[in-house]
C-alpha cells in the first residue's frame, strides 16, 4: 500500500464473528486506519454524535454497518446519519448478510454509499473487506482531508 494516510473507521457490528473477521482483514492486509467497534445501533449514534461514553470519539471517515442490529436496527442509523447535515457527508458501507432486494432499495433510498452482502466463504469476507478499504484510502477522496492519496493539487 502506499503512504495512504489512516481513516477513522467506524464498525458498527452486533456479531463478535463477523468483528473478528474484520479487523483480521485489516491486520493481514496491514491496514493501518483505526478500527472502532460498536456493537449496536444506539451506539452507533452516540459514537458518531460523540454522547455519553464516546465523548472524545473522533469523526469517522468510513462507516460499516450492519442493518440487523439490537436498538436501532441499521436503516435507523443510516437514516439518522444521512438526514443530518453535519454527518451526512461521511461514507456509510451497507456490509450485512441480507441479499433482499427491499433492503438494497431500502439502504440506497437512505443514501447508502454502497451495499455489500456479507460473503459467507472466509477468504472472500477478507477480500471484500480488503477491496473495501482500499476503496476508500486509497481510490476515493474523503470529506475532511486536505490532500487524498494520489490526487494532484487544484484536480
Amino acid at each position: 500500500m502506499t503512504t495512504a494516510q489512516a481513516i477513522e473507521v467506524l464498525l458498527v457490528e452486533d456479531d463478535p464473528g463477523d468483528e473478528l473477521i474484520t479487523r483480521e482483514a485489516f491486520e493481514d492486509n496491514k491496514i493501518q486506519n483505526n478500527l472502532h467497534v460498536v456493537r449496536d445501533g444506539l451506539e452507533a449514534l452516540d459514537f458518531v454524535y460523540r454522547r455519553g461514553a464516546y465523548a472524545d470519539a473522533p469523526r469517522p471517515d468510513l462507516i460499516l454497518l450492519d442493518l440487523n442490529l439490537p436498538k436501532y436496527d441499521g436503516r435507523q442509523v443510516l437514516e439518522k446519519i444521512k438526514g443530518d447535515p453535519e454527518l451526512r457527508a461521511i461514507p456509510v458501507v451497507v456490509l450485512t448478510t441480507s441479499s433482499a432486494e427491499e433492503d438494497i432499495l431500502r439502504s440506497y433510498d437512505l443514501f447508502a454509499n454502497a451495499y455489500v452482502t456479507k460473503p459467507v466463504d472466509l477468504e472472500r469476507f477478507l477480500a471484500v473487506i480488503r477491496q473495501i478499504d482500499e476503496f476508500f484510502v486509497t481510490v476515493v477522496r474523503l470529506p475532511g482531508r486536505l490532500q487524498a492519496p494520489g490526487s494532484m493539487p487544484g484536480a
